[in-house]
């Protein structure tokens, strides 16, 4: 016969991990704030989490088109956030990155997860995805910028942001001579992921004037394909003008959903 404390210590693990901070019901599960290595973030936890809990890492903009998001929800999965606003993908974003997934795994999230990168959190996800290719799954990347020479340095057609690109220049310690020679953006660092066989998805907007194609995803694509890894690409045809091209209705959730659903629920 099990004994009390035994009978406890089984529902505590069938109620899953316990999360921190404060909670919140949201469509398709409980979102959970708190803090991580001086961070805020948060994790929603699926009404009913899929076997090994695989789980979708959102780089920046966790609001910005979340409709796969809630499908992956209700699919089982959990969604997480740590907020590095502002750090453009640089030396302290990754250190706080490591210490997020090390906090998350260890309350039970799977090892492997699926990375989701908006626009500037391309420069996140591909850069802690090469230095950790084991640990990812899949990534999904939406308009993401793959070369900090496009954007914000607005060295060929990309609008450019003066001001993003100083911020980015101390974050990663780099004079601007230094940053053009620069070989760690993500269409430098695409071996690891290859070797490893990750699975890449990225939607695109022809006429993004913000983030163009034709310099950060097409040849980040090329690049990907010569060293023999996947990427699939979604085309839509034309971004809102109010956006400079960069934003658009997402075209296919369900696409998104189902590619992080084969590759990174558990097998």
């Amino acid at each position: 016969m099990l004994t009390a404390p035994c009978l406890a210590l089984l529902a505590l693990a069938a109620a899953g991990p316990s999360w921190p901070g404060e909670a919140s019901e949201v469509d398709g599960g409980t979102r959970y704030d708190f803090t991580v290595d001086g961070r805020p973030a948060f994790v929603v936890v699926p009404q009913t989490p899929a076997a090994g809990s695989p789980w979708v890492w959102r780089a920046r903009f966790p609001a910005f088109h979340a409709e796969a998001d809630r499908l992956l929800l209700r699919r089982g999965f959990h969604v997480a956030y740590v907020d590095t606003d502002g750090m453009l993908g640089g030396p302290r974003a990754m250190r706080h990155w490591d210490a997020f997934h090390e906090f998350v795994t260890a309350r039970g999230l799977s090892e492997r997860v699926a990375l989701e990168a908006v626009s500037r959190g391309g420069l996140f996800a591909y850069r802690w995805a090469s230095a950790n290719p084991q640990k990812v799954a899949c990534v999904y990347a939406d308009t993401p910028v793959c070369d900090f020479k496009s954007w914000p340095l607005g060295r060929g057609a990309a609008a450019g942001s003066p001001d993003r690109w100083a911020a980015l220049l101390k974050e990663y310690g780099l004079t601007h001579e230094e940053a053009l020679a620069f070989e760690g953006n993500p269409v430098d660092v695409l071996e690891p992921l290859a070797k490893a066989g990750v699975p890449l998805l990225h939607v695109i907007s022809l006429n993004d004037r913000v983030v163009p194609p034709a310099e950060n995803t097409l040849p980040l694509a090329e690049r990907y394909r010569a060293l023999g890894g996947s990427i699939e690409i979604i085309e839509v045809a034309e971004g809102t003008e109010e956006s400079q091209g960069h934003h658009f209705p997402h075209p296919d959730p369900g696409r998104v959903a189902d590619f992080i659903e084969k590759h990174a629920a558990a097998k």
